[in-house]
C-alpha cells in the first residue's frame, strides 16, 4: 500500500493508475479505523475499484467549538497495518494546512436536508462534511465513493450534494457494521467506559422497539417515538437528543406510512455521544392487514 500526504503526490498516483485504466473506488475517514470502515473497503473492491483509496482526515470544520475535535481518536500506524491487511492500495492523509490553506472561505451548504436532526444540533457540522467531501472528490477524482450507513443523514447530505452539483461519483452505501450485541461499530466508542459499553447497546434497542411496532402495524409516528423513549428510558444512564421516525429522503416527519422510513437516534452516554438508526423497506413487511 502506498502512502501519500499531499494533493500533489495524491493525483499523481491517481492519474498513473486512472492512465492505465483502472477504475478507482475511494473511502472517506476520519481515521482510527474499525471494522464497519474495513467493511467499506470491501465493498469498493466488490463494486469494481481496482485502486481502492482510503482518506484519513480529521476534519476540523465539521467539529463544533465545543464538540471533541482535539481529542478525537487518532492512531496512525494502527490504521495503516489495518488498511495494508485489508487490501487498500492507497492512503491519502493530508494536513489540515492542505486541505484549508489559508484564506480559504467557501463552504458548501446543502439545504433543508441537513437542517433536522443532526444539523439543527451540530449547527454546521454539515457544510463541514459536504465542503471536505467536494474536496476529497476533486482531489482523487473517484468513479465510485462508498460511505457508511450508520451516518444516515450524512449519506443523504452527499447524494444530495452529487446529485445537485452534478458530481460524476457513483454514491454505494455500505450496511452498519456491529457488535455482537447490536451497538453500531464508532470510532468514538472507544470514549465508553466499561460501565457505560455495557449500557450502549439501549439504542440499538430502543429502535427496534420501533420498527417491531411499525412492522406489526402501528402508523402512528408519535406512538412510535413514544415506545422508543419509555424503552431507551429503561437505561436511566441514557440521555436522550433524539429518537424520530423520519422521511428517509427529506429527514422530516413522514407523510406516509406506506413509503420506507428511516428510525434515527442519538443519545448521551456519560460525555459519549452515540448515534444510529435503522430503515425501515415498506416492500419487506408483510402486507397482511391491507
Amino acid at each position: 500500500m502506498q502512502t501519500v500526504r499531499t494533493i500533489g503526490e495524491t493525483r499523481e498516483a491517481i492519474a498513473t493508475a486512472k492512465a492505465h485504466g483502472k477504475r478507482v473506488g475511494f473511502v472517506p475517514t476520519l481515521g482510527f479505523l474499525h471494522d464497519g470502515h474495513l467493511s467499506l473497503v470491501d465493498e469498493a473492491r466488490r463494486a469494481g475499484a481496482e485502486l481502492v483509496v482510503v482518506s484519513i482526515f480529521v476534519n476540523p470544520k465539521q467539529f463544533g467549538p465545543n464538540e471533541d475535535f482535539a481529542r478525537y481518536p487518532r492512531d496512525e500506524s494502527r490504521d495503516r497495518e489495518l488498511l495494508e491487511r485489508r487490501g487498500a492500495d492507497l492512503l491519502f492523509l493530508p494536513s489540515v494546512d492542505d486541505m484549508y490553506p489559508a484564506g480559504s472561505t467557501t463552504l458548501i451548504s446543502v439545504g433543508a436536508i441537513s437542517r433536522p436532526l443532526e444539523g439543527e444540533r451540530r449547527p454546521g457540522h454539515f457544510e463541514g462534511v459536504a465542503t471536505v467531501v467536494m474536496k476529497l472528490f476533486n482531489i482523487v477524482q473517484p468513479d465510485l465513493a462508498v460511505f457508511g450507513r450508520k451516518d444516515a443523514q450524512q449519506c443523504a447530505v452527499i447524494e444530495r450534494m452529487v446529485r445537485d452539483l452534478d458530481v460524476p461519483v457513483e454514491l454505494i452505501f455500505g450496511e452498519t457494521t456491529r457488535e455482537h450485541d447490536g451497538l453500531a461499530m464508532s470510532s468514538r466508542n472507544s470514549y465508553l467506559s466499561v460501565e457505560d459499553r455495557k449500557l450502549a447497546p439501549a439504542l440499538h434497542r430502543a429502535l427496534r422497539a420501533g420498527e417491531e411496532a411499525i412492522v406489526h402495524g402501528v402508523e402512528d409516528a408519535v406512538a412510535v417515538e413514544s415506545l422508543m423513549l419509555k424503552m431507551a428510558a429503561e437505561t436511566p444512564a441514557i440521555t436522550v437528543d433524539y429518537l424520530a421516525v423520519v422521511d428517509p429522503e427529506t429527514f422530516e416527519p413522514p407523510l406516509d406510512f406506506n413509503r420506507d422510513l428511516l428510525l434515527a437516534g442519538a443519545v448521551r452516554l456519560g460525555k459519549t455521544r452515540l448515534i444510529d438508526n435503522i430503515r425501515i423497506d415498506r416492500k419487506s413487511i408483510p402486507h397482511t392487514r391491507r
